[in-house]
């Protein structure tokens, strides 16, 4: 026998019950009592017997025009994990969900093929995003994701991160156009948590893409206003950098990671300024991580030997790193 492990494709699915109840009506007797049942019949029935086929339904979170759908079946010393993209049915279209991703022409990419070149390139990308006209700097760009958009999709969708693109997201832009790819992480009842914003790089890993990233959080985290219009950076942006390499070791997707330089150090007593004047610190590294077809756990997750940031204390990696930007 399989099982298909529900929270595997939607960490907050919800169960046929719950969406029944969201259909009740105040007295509603008899006709909530047959919604009830009717969603329950619909909804997907484990085990599934060997050489059975089984359908049903898994009611999850709403997703805009194309859906990863994440698949794990579970069964006596036996993982069968696989990915699918669906389209949304009956979408309306609108193009800023559109997951169409942005290409290079093959003349414009540089493949690497050993880790020595392959950082050497990472710490030459920029270090921040711009403002639309190029002028003006916005968030450091402290996250390095490299892999298939199959396995990065599905370690993120596992701890939780959707696709959300919001107006604000549009005044970043990279390599000439705004980002590729939103993702967030909401806390409890919708707060804003931590937010990545993603473009593609015009290079490489043995033809894996490499996508040059923001992490950060609101000023407040879980306590800022969901509803504000233009969320301020959190100054320390090391922290929420950090805490998505700690998501990503769950996922269960992570093969590789690693630190390079790239960002520059900017120590707490002289911040540098974003976009909207808000102002953030960091010891100036991006975190490197490498995916691949789950599933993996902590002990199959190589720290490469670059920038040896998981050896050192804090304090002691910003001295090192200031240091090591001036």
């Amino acid at each position: 026998n399989l099982w298909l492990l529900h929270s595997g494709t939607d960490p907050d699915y919800f169960s046929p019950l719950e969406v029944a109840w969201s259909m009740h009506t105040l007295l509603g007797g008899a006709t909530n009592e047959s919604i009830d049942d009717h969603l329950d019949k619909l909804g997907f029935r484990n085990p599934i017997p060997a050489g059975e086929t089984r359908t049903g339904f898994l009611f999850t979170n709403q997703d805009r025009q194309i859906k990863l759908v994440n698949i794990d079946l579970f069964g006596s010393k036996t993982l069968i994990p696989f990915s699918v993209f669906v389209p949304v049915p009956n979408d309306a279209g609108d193009a800023r969900f559109a997951l169409t991703p942005f290409r290079y022409s093959e003349s414009a990419i540089t493949d690497y093929h050993d880790l020595a070149s392959l950082r050497a390139a990472l710490e030459r990308m920029p270090c921040c995003a711009t403002d639309a006209k190029g002028t003006t700097e916005a968030d450091p760009l402290n996250v390095i994701i490299i892999g298939t958009l199959g396995d990065i999709g599905t370690a993120m969708v596992r701890r939780g991160y959707r696709r959300e693109l919001r107006d604000t997201d549009l005044a970043q832009a990279l390599f000439g156009r705004r980002p590729d790819v939103v993702l967030r992480k909401e806390a409890q009842a919708g707060a804003p948590s931590t937010t990545l914003r993603a473009w593609l790089a015009p290079i490489r890993f043995n033809g894996s893409w490499v996508y040059l990233a923001q992490c950060g959080r609101p000023i407040g985290g879980r306590f800022a206003h969901h509803d504000a219009a233009s969320p301020a950076l959190h100054g320390d942006v090391d922290e929420a950098r950090n805490f998505l390499i700690q998501d990503m070791m769950y996922s269960g997707g992570l093969e590789q990671l690693g630190f390079v330089y790239g960002v520059g150090a900017a120590p707490p007593a002289n911040p540098r300024a974003t976009l909207n004047g808000a102002s953030y610190y960091t010891n100036g590294l991006r975190a490197v991580m490498f995916f691949a077809t789950r599933p993996l756990n902590f002990t199959n997750v190589q720290i490469l030997d670059w920038v040896p940031y998981l050896e050192q204390r804090k304090t002691g990696a910003r001295e090192e790193q200031g240091d090591a930007g001036e």
